[in-house]
């Protein structure tokens, strides 16, 4: 640990922090401890450093019940998966004894372990927050109406204690056990959805033919799959079609939601007479599929041979085009609502642009730009940034550009596509 910083001396203050309190890296060895810590557990510093943690603090061989260092462990891994603090309930977990006269000692903690990022988001350091509650619960033991209510008298009081004891870790164990079902079923659902939406979304591309490179970034969290998608097909030697959609609502039904609508406009966008028409095509399809209302989707149909760019947003964020020399516009001049939001379908809008040869267009879901209390203006500033400094780049280290710098790396709540081309 650094020792001095300006005027405060961070070794001192953490030593001095009266709550016990460890640090672990990433293998669960011991990289510092401060006295509060030392003192509860009965340890010195040399005992500690540079040991891993469950070889300090073994599992009582004598209660073959104990599950206090498998629930430490489980929660170290929720850590380092997620980069988030995991708070824990009471946990039994006997220690052994310090010194020659061995055996272990009953003690109860309620621990926090909290992640130490990195630059890079990733978890380097854990550190591990307990409350000893031993005390408490022993003096539960002999006095039993601190937590029922009632004075048994001085006869009764162990034996209440120990009800009374028994029903809170009862109680403790079944909340637990209970928020332990939930989160395994929350990852199975987010591990369902994810695989049900990686399945859906295209392989076959046309990317290297077109200088194109894709990318998709799922939502970080159990619960936040979401129904972004995206679509490129070849329409002729000089002409190919691209789309990107984003349909409203989480988990396991907005995936399937999603790979419906990508299936029923990857074949619009092979018949109809413009993006326009795609459009109108999928908003009638969309009226008859449960989950799809408000839906946005865009399409831009791309003419290399007379570099021109038609379009047509069904409420979905405009693409963006970087020229060579640096100036970017948004392509948002035929924006109509989203899929099935009217109460009668009707034509929708198009229009047509042209480009400069090596321009880079970029179609993206609202994942990659909206940000939580910041205006979405903000998020396509910075879009354009990045995008105007990586232009002269190829479409794949262009596409990993823009998702490291509008933050993508370290993960977001909620899903992004994006497609680059260079025109």
């Amino acid at each position: 640990m650094s020792e001095v910083s300006g005027d405060v001396d961070y070794a001192a203050l953490f030593d001095a922090v009266p709550t016990p309190l460890s640090v672990l890296n990433r293998d669960l060895v011991f990289v510092e401890a401060n006295q509060a810590y030392l003192e509860i557990t009965g340890r010195s510093h040399g005992e500690l450093i540079g040991r891993h943690l469950f070889d300090v603090f073994p599992a009582n061989p004598d209660d073959p019940n104990a599950d206090g260092p498998r629930n430490l462990l489980a929660s170290f891994r929720r850590v380092l998966e997620t980069g988030k603090p995991d708070t824990m309930i009471l946990q039994r977990y006997d220690i052994p004894r310090p010194g020659a006269e061995g055996g272990y000692e009953e003690r109860y903690w309620s621990p926090v372990n909290t992640p130490v990022l990195g630059e890079d988001g990733s978890v380097r350091l854990i550190v591990n927050r307990v409350e000893d509650a031993t005390a408490y619960v022993r003096d539960s033991l002999a006095h039993p109406s601190s937590l029922t209510g009632a004075d048994t008298g001085d006869g009764l009081r162990a034996a209440g204690g120990k009800i009374a004891e028994a029903e809170l870790y009862a109680r403790a164990r079944e909340l637990y056990e209970h928020n332990e079902r939930l989160r395994q079923a929350h990852a199975r659902e987010h591990e369902v959805a994810l695989t049900l939406q990686k399945a859906m979304l295209p392989t076959h591309m046309p990317l290297e033919r077109r200088n194109a490179a894709v990318r998709y970034r799922p939502a970080q969290g159990s619960l936040n799959v979401c129904g972004d998608w995206y679509d490129m097909i070849n329409l002729s030697e000089d002409r190919f079609a691209v789309a990107v959609g984003d349909v409203v609502g989480r988990g396991l039904e907005a995936a399937s939601v999603m790979g419906q609508l990508r299936s029923a406009l990857s074949a619009a966008m092979r018949v109809a007479d413009g993006p326009a028409q795609a459009l109108y095509g999928l908003d009638l399809y969309a009226r008859s599929l449960d989950g799809a209302l408000a839906t946005t989707a865009v399409k831009l149909d791309i003419d290399t041979h007379t570099h021109t760019l038609t379009y047509s947003s069904a409420g979905h964020l405009p693409p963006m085009v970087c020229h060579p020399d640096g100036y970017t516009e948004l392509l948002d001049q035929a924006t109509d609502v989203p899929l099935a939001a009217r109460s009668r379908p009707s034509h929708r809008p198009q229009a047509i642009t042209t480009y400069v040869p090596d321009s880079t267009l970029v179609l993206y879901t609202d994942g990659l730009v909206e940000r939580r209390e910041e205006s979405i203006d903000v998020g396509l500033k910075r879009l354009s940034e990045s995008l105007v400094r990586h232009r002269d780049l190829g479409p794949e280290e262009i596409a990993d550009n823009l998702l490291e710098d509008l933050g993508m790396n370290q993960g977001t709540a909620d899903d992004a596509a994006l497609v680059v081309i260079k025109l």
